[in-house]
C-alpha cells in the first residue's frame, strides 16, 4: 500500500497548525485586545494619540528612526533602572493605538518607550533633532532637512518652535531654526510615547511604606510593668 499521500498530507497539516498557532493565533488575541480602564484615574489606556502626534508616528517610520531606537522597555534589571526608561516592562497593553508597532531591536540610541514622561519641552526636542551631536557622546545623525533657517527680523515674534542658533541674540536680527511641520510632528509623537501606568499584568511596585517610630508592643509592656502604682 502506498501511504505516500497520507504522509504528504500529515506533513502539511502538521505544518499549516504549526504556521496558525505562531503566526495567526496571537495576532488574533491582540487583536481582539480593548483598551483598560485604569483604577486610579477611572481613563482609558492606551489613550488615542492627537492628530499631529499620529502624523509624527509617520515621519518616525519614514525616518527609520526605529533602526537605531527601541520602543519596548524589556524584563531586565537593567532597562528598569535606568532614569526615566520606564517603571514597568512594556506589554502588548502599550501598543494598541500603534497601526504599526515599531519596537526596534538596536539601541544605537536610548529606548523610547517613555520618552515623552523624561521630556515634555518641544523645543529642547527640537534643539536635539537639528544638531544631536550638541549632547556629548551621541551618535545621532543630525536632521536639518526638517527645519528652515532664515533671519529673525527686528521685532518679529519668535515662531512657534524656532530657536536661535547659539551665540544669536534674538533681540536684533539673528538667524534662527524655524521647524516644518514634519519636525513638530515628530515632537508631538515622542511626547506622547508614556507607558508609565500600571496595569494587571504589569504592575508598577508601590514604593514601600515609611517605618514607624513606634514602641513594640513587649517593650510598651516592660514600661508598664516597671512604673510605680499611683
Amino acid at each position: 500500500m502506498n501511504n505516500g499521500p497520507l504522509l504528504f498530507l500529515g506533513l502539511l497539516l502538521t505544518m499549516a497548525s504549526s504556521f496558525w498557532g505562531l503566526i495567526f493565533a496571537p495576532q488574533l488575541q491582540i487583536g481582539r485586545q480593548l483598551p483598560v480602564i485604569l483604577e486610579d484615574t477611572g481613563a482609558y489606556y492606551p489613550v488615542s494619540r492627537p492628530g499631529l502626534a499620529q502624523q509624527g508616528a509617520e515621519v518616525y517610520r519614514s525616518l527609520g528612526c526605529a533602526e537605531c531606537h527601541t520602543r519596548q522597555v524589556r524584563g531586565v534589571s537593567a532597562d528598569l533602572a535606568r532614569p526615566g526608561w520606564g517603571r514597568r516592562i512594556s506589554v502588548a497593553q502599550d501598543y494598541l493605538r500603534d497601526e504599526t508597532v515599531q519596537l526596534g531591536q538596536l539601541r544605537l540610541g536610548p529606548d523610547l518607550a517613555n520618552y515623552g514622561a523624561r521630556q515634555t519641552n518641544e523645543t529642547v526636542i527640537l534643539a536635539h533633532l537639528y544638531n544631536p551631536q550638541s549632547l556629548p557622546g551621541s551618535m545621532m545623525p543630525p536632521h536639518r532637512f526638517l527645519f528652515d533657517q532664515r533671519p529673525l527680523t527686528p521685532g518679529e515674534v519668535m515662531p512657534a518652535g524656532a530657536f536661535a542658533l547659539p551665540g544669536g541674540n534674538t533681540n536684533v536680527a539673528a538667524e534662527i531654526i524655524v521647524p516644518k511641520p514634519e519636525a513638530r510632528a515628530l515632537a508631538a509623537y515622542l511626547m506622547s510615547l508614556n507607558a508609565n501606568v500600571s496595569l494587571f499584568e504589569a504592575p508598577i511596585a508601590k514604593p514601600p511604606a515609611p517605618a514607624t517610630n513606634a514602641v513594640p508592643t513587649n517593650a510598651t509592656n516592660a514600661i508598664h510593668a516597671a512604673a510605680p502604682a499611683p
